[in-house]
């Protein structure tokens, strides 16, 4: 009796262990996809208008310019992104250039994604170069450094061919201002006024983009389908998802490659029910046989060992849950487990618990529960003939 009740008290465990970690991990995942998102909000537009057909289109037309006077509208920015090739002493990089509209500098998460100087495109009549990290440590630039200007070439649009190669190419000096990290598809890009863009790439009108930010409580699904109405098939209309489906894709996968192992790991531990059942079962023969001469059923015998598999099972559960949402609390207060000095952005593991979770935790460790109880049911009455025809 002893050993029952040790094997059934591992097994309790196990699915505390198993529950217990489950609820964490989804929560940790929350909580990467919340700062990954908050990050890529930084720059990404709740809605992002793009032409279908080339690289620019025209904004100055009834249309956009009755959009900008939107009163739901937040920021309204005109974007002219081009790749060009940046020259900073001997060394070259090539890199996304991305003129903004003064309505651009509205966001007020910009400045957290400085490491070095301030985001900053125009002061005193000059203009201003914010650039990702990876520009910055590819060409070792000191922003500190005024006389020590980034030169920005790019190709002329109706160039010929010219004894000199620099004659078929427009080149600009603009001083950076700060350097910015969020993210590696976002660290190669240089941010500009567009007018400096509109100079170098001689587009005086066009702009590859519109870039639409709305004010706290707006409806953005109703918006994006009302401007998807009135401007119609020759642009994209594009939420946040739409913008980042690779990101997002990613970080599903990887949320239910973690879910889908450790539901293996409480698998595991439901075999170890199974096994302390199994035993009690043994150790009961006699008793069942007895209670099935005092007019006990087959499917009652089944119900008592069913009902004690998920008893285990769902005790260890819920205690498993509740540790789980206290490891939370704590890790979200005091962020005792460290990621680790390096990361600038967060320094501890971000956790953010979701209601969901724990219907998915409970309905998969039941689930479990009810095969494994199952099987041992089925055992409880395996022989049972024969062990009345001993007694």
């Amino acid at each position: 009796m002893h050993a029952i009740n040790i094997i059934s008290g591992i097994s309790m465990m196990g699915v505390l262990i198993g529950s217990m970690a489950l609820i964490i991990v989804l929560s940790v995942f929350n909580g990467f996809e919340k700062v990954i998102l908050s990050m890529y909000s930084n720059f990404s537009p709740e809605i992002k208008i793009e032409t279908r057909l080339g690289k620019t289109f025209d904004p100055n037309t009834p249309y956009f310019k009755a959009l900008h006077k939107d009163s739901r509208l937040f920021s309204y920015t005109e974007v002219l992104q081009e790749k060009a090739l940046i020259k900073y002493a001997d060394k070259t990089y090539i890199a996304t250039m991305e003129g903004v509209s003064d309505e651009f500098l509205r966001n007020s998460r910009l400045d957290s994604t400085i490491q070095d100087g301030s985001f900053t495109l125009k002061s005193d009549g000059r203009v201003y170069a914010v650039i990702g990290g990876a520009i910055q440590s590819s060409l070792s630039i000191n922003i500190n450094d005024q006389l020590a200007a980034l030169q920005v070439y790019s190709p002329r649009r109706n160039a010929v061919i010219s004894a000199n190669p620099l004659d078929e190419f427009v080149v600009r000096n603009i001083y950076p201002s700060g350097v910015f990290s969020i993210q590696q598809d976002f660290d190669n890009i240089m941010v500009v006024p567009i007018e400096f863009a509109r100079d170098l790439l001689e587009q005086p009108k066009g702009v590859s983009s519109i870039e639409l930010n709305y004010k706290s409580g707006t409806d953005l699904a109703s918006v994006q389908n009302e401007i998807k109405d009135k401007i119609g098939r020759n642009f994209t209309v594009k939420n946040r998802t739409q913008q980042n489906t690779e990101l997002y894709r990613t970080l599903n996968y990887e949320r239910w490659a973690i879910f889908m192992i450790l539901t293996f790991v409480l698998i595991i531990a439901a075999f170890n029910i199974v096994g302390s059942l199994t035993m009690l079962v043994i150790d009961k023969r006699k008793d069942i046989a007895i209670l099935t001469s005092l007019g006990a059923n087959k499917q009652t015998i089944q119900g008592v060992f069913f009902f004690e598999g998920m008893m285990i099972s769902i005790a260890g559960c819920i205690i498993g849950l509740i540790l789980g949402v206290v490891f939370c609390i704590l890790q979200q207060r005091y962020g005792f487990i460290k990621i680790g000095d390096k990361l600038t952005v967060i320094d501890a593991y971000p956790v953010a618990i979701q209601p969901w979770d724990f219907g998915l935790v409970f309905l998969t460790v039941g689930f479990i529960a009810v095969i494994a109880s199952g099987i041992s049911a089925r055992l409880s009455i395996k022989g049972l003939n024969d062990i009345k025809h001993d007694l």
